[in-house]
């Protein structure tokens, strides 16, 4: 085990992580309302849920932090790490969902978390994970760009083969088999994380979360006044349907969520507050419907392509 382990500082640097997108998106959007709300888990641990609905445009936001521990590692996190089945573990991280109103503000999903498995106030192995996602429904290139380059520019201090192999692992992650297609933009996603040090690791994984919310913010504040119709909020809906399959079936961290025994409501906090599934639906030819299908929902090196 690292001799530079520091649960504590990676609890407060997650905890101040969470404050400070909370104040962002107040500050950005002052009629959200907000539901803050503590819990304890009964197998050990806790956290603060901050649910936000309402707003003036955004329409669901969850930005949640968790602590907690138990006696045995749950399947979804020893999934690759099949070694580590059966230890004790410590599991914290913060996550973070906004669904706004506006259709032509993407959908946006961010995570860090940080694992200890082994004896408690001893443990024998440690890792980070994390990422950003975009979903854009009628998305802009330009915002897909300044998503991309922010991705590479957070990475790039930490090593240049970073943001390649973590926005590889993003387009392969966020996809959906059974539809075909990835759930948007994609981003970044990293797992088993250990860089030179754990402080270096962790200053990694927080710099990634704020990033995560300068970007954001930048592209909710440009798009949230762009004027839509019923058209464009049917089409949000259904599309959002692909988020609810994407988080129910295959996204791990809901899984670790329900198979730790984690705290239901917050665990699925992600879902969209309205989606419609409608059957055998397609986009009309030359729409920017079938632009999203043709164009965005595919993996592509979109750094590579502005030149």
């Amino acid at each position: 085990m690292s001799k530079d382990l520091d649960s504590e500082s990676t609890r407060n640097g997650f905890l101040t992580l969470q404050e400070r997108i909370c104040g962002k998106l107040l500050e950005l959007d002052p009629l959200c309302k907000e539901t803050e709300e503590a819990w304890d888990r009964e197998e050990g641990g806790g956290g603060i849920t901050r649910a936000f609905a309402k707003g003036d445009a955004m329409e669901k936001g969850g930005i949640n932090f968790s602590d907690v521990h138990g006696k045995e590692l749950p399947p979804s996190a020893t999934q690759n790490r099949p070694e580590l089945s059966g230890l004790p573990f410590r599991a914290m991280g913060v996550s973070v969902v906004f669904h706004p109103y506006n259709p032509y503000v993407p959908t946006s999903h961010a995570n860090i978390r940080y694992f200890e498995a082994g004896p408690e106030g001893n443990p024998t192995e440690w890792w980070f994970g994390g990422g950003f996602d975009l979903t854009p429904y009628y998305p802009f290139h330009e915002d897909v760009l300044l998503w991309h380059k922010a991705a590479k520019s957070v990475c790039d201090p930490f090593g240049t083969d970073l943001y390649p192999k973590f926005k590889k692992w993003c387009d392969e992650y966020f996809y959906l088999p059974h539809r075909k297609e990835t759930r948007g933009v994609g981003g970044i996603f990293f797992d088993d994380l250990k860089l030179e040090t754990f402080e270096q690791t962790l200053d990694f994984v927080l710099s990634v979360g704020n990033c995560f919310s300068d970007t954001y913010f930048e592209i909710f504040e440009k798009r949230k006044t762009t004027a839509f119709g019923q058209k464009q909020r049917n089409f949000q809906k259904y599309r959002r349907g692909r988020y609810a399959e994407f988080n129910l079936v295959y996204d791990r961290g809901t899984l670790f969520g329900l198979q730790s025994k984690g705290r239901t409501e917050s665990i699925l906090m992600s879902m969209p507050p309205e989606v419609s599934w409608t059957y055998g639906w397609s986009p009309e030819a030359d729409s920017p419907e079938e632009d999203l299908y043709q164009s965005y929902l595919r993996p592509r090196e979109w750094l590579a392509e502005q030149g």
